[in-house]
């Protein structure tokens, strides 16, 4: 049996990836698959309830900016190095992959420490300071997008593999009469998806629920909310709250005409896989790196979405630019037909194949004692 270590977490986006690869290897042969996340937060939970091995470790945030807890947490990243490096120690895995986030960083660094291959994968447009800091341990940097190797330094380039983002598989084999069943919503009735992230986004529910007058003589209007905001509205026939939407998720998206949401790297390529037009709202402003700007920009100059931003960082939409773009989408088949099919030539690529056949293919030179 086949030792292979997965790192990450701190947010969805770092986890559900790192499953979809994790999932595809364990269906190609004897791996057993084990992963190094937060003891806090919602890392365990999301990995057990998948099937794999958990163990947590300490983890401190690495700020870009100027703060006293950065003090703190340095010690909270030492602790989480020596804790990995112990369980590596322990497990022995031919490679370890890692799928970013803050908490990845230490298991990248004690996994280089021990000899053992560390994979890394970058999600958005812009490598994060994990990928950054990851990349100088990483025998490979597998990136979504072939603009992101410009993003690293010429040492790095020749380690590069372009790969796609990894999408579970649950999303390729999505039923849309299996999302209207479980939204008990007809045939005929043309759906409007809205996501904030399984958290929610204040912004976008506000100005939803502003909007919902108009926005539901073209649609029902299907929201996930976030726990956090579950209560701040009722349903009616038009207008559908979920707090959050959880193995049905794939099946919804692919019975919505429309999608709205943020532009985090889960959402735009599990949308795109399967072939949902999107209206973009990116999180921007300060307290952002940019990175969903910038995932955003690049399905929109792919025709695959629309883009709604302010004319400043601080400025947010109000609710005549959305009302606008949803009717102007809802009346335009040849428009939306096109944007779908510019969805699904992105979400053709199988990132969690690719990295997985990558990662199968490496051949183990003495760390551990299991060989690849």
């Amino acid at each position: 049996m086949v030792h292979i270590a997965f790192a990450g977490g701190g947010t969805g986006g770092h986890i559900y990836p790192g499953l979809a690869v994790a999932s595809y290897l364990q269906k190609q042969g004897d791996y057993r698959i084990f992963w190094i996340g937060s003891h806090t937060g919602m890392d365990k939970a999301i990995v057990s309830e998948a099937g794999f091995e958990f163990f947590g470790i300490p983890s401190g945030k690495l700020r870009r900016y100027v703060s006293l807890q950065n003090l703190a947490d340095v010690f909270k990243v030492g602790a989480g190095f020596f804790a990995a490096r112990n369980i590596l120690k322990r497990e022995k895995p031919a490679l370890l992959f890692s799928k970013g986030g803050f908490v990845s960083v230490p298991p990248c660094a004690a996994a280089a420490a021990l000899g053992i291959p560390v994979y890394t994968h970058e999600s958005d447009f812009s490598p994060g300071l994990a990928t950054k800091l990851n990349s100088r341990f990483a025998h490979t940097i597998f990136t979504a997008y072939q603009d992101t190797a410009a993003f690293f330094p010429p040492s790095c380039q020749a380690r590069i593999i372009l790969s796609g983002n990894p999408v579970r598989a649950e999303f390729r084999a999505a039923d849309p009469a299996l999302g209207r069943a479980f939204l008990k919503v007809g045939a005929d009735e043309r759906l409007l998806l809205v996501l904030g992230g399984s958290q929610g986004a204040r912004e976008i529910n506000e100005l939803v629920w502003k909007s919902l007058p108009e926005l539901t003589k073209h649609y029902v209007v299907v929201h996930q909310t976030g726990p956090a905001q579950a209560l701040d509205t009722q349903p009616t026939e038009r207008y559908r709250p979920y707090p959050y939407i959880r193995g049905e998720l794939p099946h919804v998206i692919a019975a919505a005409e429309l999608v709205l949401g943020r532009s985090g790297a889960g959402t735009v390529w599990e949308c795109a896989t399967l072939g949902r037009p999107m209206v973009l709202i990116p999180l921007h402003g300060s307290g952002t790196r940019g990175d969903q700007v910038e995932n955003a920009r690049f399905f929109e100059k792919a025709g695959a979405a629309k883009v709604l931003l302010g004319e400043a960082p601080e400025t947010g939409i109000g609710p005549d630019a959305l009302i606008q773009q949803v009717a102007s989408l809802a009346g335009d088949l040849e428009t939306r037909s096109a944007m779908a099919a510019a969805a699904w030539r992105i979400g053709a690529v199988d990132g969690a194949k690719t990295i997985a056949e990558t990662l199968m293919k490496h051949p183990h030179k003495g760390t551990g004692s299991h060989a690849l």
